[in-house]
């Protein structure tokens, strides 16, 4: 049972920067995976990025490699999604998710998943 929190979300400029954080609590073990999804009003949710818990290997989209990353602190229980050089396609609700996870960009991977955080890019 574990439950996450995303944050960090809001308006930026076309360009700009945002870092959202996805705080966890309960067990993680080592084959714990988290990653981030998306979902864009009218669109699939999309994935992002994942992470493995205890070796961080990362995963991402290919689309979004270059803008994005995504890193942990394990002794925060917190995973971070770092996005730079943001578009206005970037805009939507972006989830936390984890669990043990054999397909990390597939969403029937995951089940824990956050509330979402809202991303908002203006031009």
């Amino acid at each position: 049972q574990v439950r996450l929190v995303e944050s960090g979300g809001g308006l930026v400029q076309a360009g700009g920067s945002l870092r959202l954080s996805c705080a966890a609590s309960g067990r993680i073990d080592n084959s714990y995976t988290m990653g981030w999804f998306r979902r864009a009003p009218g669109k699939e949710r999309e994935f992002v990025a994942a992470i493995s818990w205890s070796g961080g290997v990362t995963y991402y989209a290919d689309s979004l490699k270059g803008r994005f990353t995504i890193s942990r602190d394990n002794a925060k229980n917190t995973v971070y999604l770092q996005m730079n050089s943001l578009k206005p396609e970037d805009t939507a609700v972006y989830y936390c998710a984890g669990g043990h996870s054999l397909v990390p960009s597939s969403w029937r991977s995951y089940n824990s998943w956050g509330q979402g955080t809202q991303v908002t890019v203006s031009s």
